[in-house]
């Protein structure tokens, strides 16, 4: 892992918004909750014992503008020392911006991303066969849906053409009909965060990476903020068979989000969030370069009807949750041999950024080969207890 700078954390316009985060505290050993401002990084816990109180407040952003808090460094020094190869573990370091919120995730929720999950589907995980089936589910489909608006009348005609031609799909059900996709990503507190290493299981041999806004949801269903993530898909996992989810998603630092949240004010809210283009760059130690991006304005759901098909009467969040939005990014571009197409390697950077948000760094390992998880919600209690914060 390359050193991280705050050039590499920060937003365009700085700390100009409400920005929180946490941090880990060894001589507290444990996680503080911080306010990330131009003249350092401000502990906060005695008020906001976790990132879930915050964004459980009537106006986070006031909230947190309103709190002092304890000066506990520079922000460059605490980026500097995160990455696990460089950290000096007697000094704070950055950790995820959440804490016991629910890991959730919408799944094809963009019409270029459906028809991939529709070939990998096809394809049975089979990596060399997916350029084939590509051209004729395309034939079959075309290659532009994004303005069939999910659960339409025109959606449910197509539906039942591609019925009768024997060419419907479980990823398109969820694509443009009436019900989103909306899964547990992973377990809580197991989110890794910018300059960590991020996972894949180490038997995957065609995976990608996928950049995505992760909005922050309090438990009444109110959004109060975003941040970046990478939902870390396995496509040979899932492509043999849907059942196979949850390990094509979830393993052990699978599920990365940051660098910060931020939350929503004059300078950033929810319709800035709307248009949000975000970037995404993979650097090999072979040379070879990714780049691709996803622009939420061409999301096939609004943001609020994913949120409010995660949480209501039928589903409730007592701590929140964080929701990743899916992503229009399908990495079709060929890494090797021609047909192939793209999958990581042994210590790919991956680099997620939008100018309001700043950007997501991560080093890709096998998820053996990463900082096992071992701080749990039982941790958290027993550690809050001890320092008197609950």
């Amino acid at each position: 892992m390359t050193t991280l700078t705050v050039k590499d954390l920060l937003p365009e316009d700085g700390t100009r918004g409400s920005l929180a985060g946490r941090v880990w505290l060894p001589q507290a050993n444990g996680p503080a909750v911080v306010a990330v401002r131009g003249d350092g990084v401000f502990d906060v816990t005695a008020k906001f014992p976790t990132i879930s109180a915050l964004c459980e407040e009537d106006d986070p952003a006031k909230a947190l503008a309103a709190t002092k808090g304890e000066r506990i460094g520079d922000l460059e020094a605490i980026v500097a020392n995160t990455p696990p190869d460089l950290r000096d573990r007697q000094k704070p370091w950055l950790l995820a911006p959440v804490d016991l919120q629910a890991l959730k995730a919408a799944g094809v929720t963009f019409a270029i991303s459906m028809l991939e999950r529709v070939i990998e589907e096809r394809a049975k995980g089979n990596q060399a066969s997916a350029e084939a089936i590509r051209k004729e589910v395309t034939r079959l489909i075309g290659d532009d849906l994004s303005k069939l608006k999910p659960g339409s009348d025109q959606a449910m005609r197509l539906k039942q053409v591609l019925i009768e031609q024997n060419a419907w799909s479980q990823y398109l059900e969820v694509g443009i009909g009436p019900d989103a996709e909306v899964f547990s990503k992973a377990p809580v507190l197991s989110s890794v965060g910018t300059g960590m290493d991020a996972g894949l299981h180490p038997k995957s041999t065609w995976n990608n990476p996928e950049p995505e806004l992760v909005l922050f949801v309090s438990s009444r269903g109110k959004i109060v903020g975003g941040a970046l993530g990478n939902d870390v898909n396995l496509r040979d996992f899932e492509g043999r068979s849907a059942l196979l989810l949850s390990k094509a998603k979830d393993n052990n630092a699978s599920c990365s989000i940051g660098p910060l949240l931020r939350l929503f004010d004059d300078s950033f809210t929810l319709d800035d969030a709307r248009k949000l283009d975000i970037s995404l760059n993979v650097k090999g130690q072979d040379g070879f370069v990714l780049n691709g991006h996803s622009s939420i304005s061409k999301i096939s759901r609004d943001p609020t009807d994913l949120v409010a098909q995660t949480i209501g009467k039928v589903h409730q969040y007592p701590d929140g949750f964080v929701l990743f939005l899916g992503t229009m990014f399908a990495p079709v571009e060929d890494r090797d041999a021609p047909g192939q197409g793209f999958t990581h390697k042994r210590d790919d950077i991956v680099t997620i950024a939008a100018p309001q948000l700043g950007k997501l760094v991560n080093r890709m390992r096998g998820s053996d080969e990463c900082e096992p998880w071992t701080f749990g919600i039982g941790a958290l209690m027993k550690n809050l207890a001890q320092r008197k914060l609950i």
